[in-house]
C-alpha cells in the first residue's frame, strides 16, 4: 500500500490552546499536537508528521485551518473526518480531507489566505461572545475605518504592521483586499493576502480600532507604510477576535515566506 498524501480542512477554538505548532519539550496544549495525536490513534502508528498552513497564535481561531499528512491507508479519503471525530477534543474538528499531489506542500503552495478579526461594540459586552470576539464599547466611526482599509490593499512594505520577532526574509505582502463590516453589533475586519508578517493581522485590527476611536486619521495608514515604522501604527489587538477562515491554493505557484 503506498502512502497518500492528505490535506485536512480544520477548525478549532483556540482559546485553551497555546497556537497551533507544537512546541519541543512543552507541557502546553497546542492544536498540532492534538491532531497528531488523533491521527496516531486512527491510523495506528507511532510517526506521523502533520504540516500546517499556517501557524496561529495562542488564543486565535479557525474556520477553514489546512494541514497535510502522508499516511498508508484503506480508509476512504472523505471518511477520515468522520473516522477521526472520537479521538479529537470537542473544540478541533477535521471538517475535510482530500488527496493532494505527491509534489503538494500546504505552505508553499498557498495564494491567499483570509483572517477575520471580529469586535463587539455595545454598551455592555456579551458573555456569550466572549471568547471569539473582543469588546469595545462607544461608537466607532465606521465609515473611517472602511477608509483607511483602503489604504492597506496592494503590494507594499508592511515592515510598519510586523511584531518584533520575526525572522522572515522580506516585509512585503500582497493584500488583495481589506474590509471593515458593521453586522449588528459586530464589527468584522476581513483581509486577505498572499501572507502575512508576525502578529501582522491583529496590529491592523488593532490601528483600525484606533482610527474608529477618532484617535488616528485614516490617511496616517498611509503614513505609516511609507515610514515603516511599528510605533507608528497601533496597539496589537488582543488574539480571542482573530479568526483564520480560508486558505486557497494552486499548485502551481509558490508564496513567499510567511509567519502566517
Amino acid at each position: 500500500m503506498n502512502k497518500k498524501r492528505i490535506l485536512l480542512t480544520i477548525a478549532y477554538d483556540g482559546t485553551e490552546y497555546s497556537g497551533w505548532q507544537k512546541q519541543k519539550n512543552s507541557t502546553v496544549k497546542t492544536i498540532e499536537e492534538e491532531v497528531e495525536k488523533a491521527c496516531k490513534k486512527l491510523f495506528g502508528v507511532q510517526n506521523i508528521e502533520v504540516i500546517g498552513a499556517s501557524r496561529t497564535d495562542a488564543g486565535v481561531h479557525a474556520l477553514g485551518q489546512r494541514a497535510m499528512i502522508e499516511v498508508e491507508t484503506s480508509i476512504p479519503t472523505e471518511k477520515i473526518p468522520f473516522a477521526i471525530r472520537s479521538f479529537l477534543p470537542e473544540d478541533i474538528v477535521v471538517q475535510k480531507a482530500e488527496n493532494v499531489p505527491n509534489t503538494f506542500h500546504p505552505r508553499y503552495d498557498c495564494i491567499k489566505k483570509t483572517y477575520c478579526y471580529t469586535y463587539y461594540n455595545n454598551s455592555f459586552a456579551n458573555p456569550i461572545v466572549r471568547r471569539n470576539t473582543v469588546f469595545v464599547h462607544g461608537i466607532l466611526d465606521i465609515l473611517s475605518m472602511q477608509k483607511a482599509a483602503k489604504y492597506i490593499e496592494g503590494k507594499k512594505d508592511f515592515k510598519c504592521f510586523c511584531a518584533a520577532g520575526s525572522s522572515v526574509c522580506s516585509t512585503i505582502r500582497t493584500v488583495f483586499d481589506c474590509s471593515v463590516q458593521k453586522e449588528g453589533n459586530f464589527v468584522k475586519i476581513y483581509i486577505t493576502g498572499d501572507g502575512f508578517l508576525y502578529n501582522m493581522v491583529r496590529i491592523i485590527a488593532g490601528t483600525l480600532l484606533e482610527i474608529g476611536k477618532g484617535k488616528k486619521t485614516p490617511e496616517e495608514i498611509q503614513n505609516m507604510i511609507a515610514n515603516k515604522n511599528r510605533n507608528l501604527a497601533g496597539m496589537t489587538a488582543p488574539p480571542q477576535g482573530l479568526t483564520l477562515m480560508e486558505i486557497d491554493y494552486d499548485f502551481a505557484e509558490k508564496s513567499l515566506d510567511s509567519d502566517y
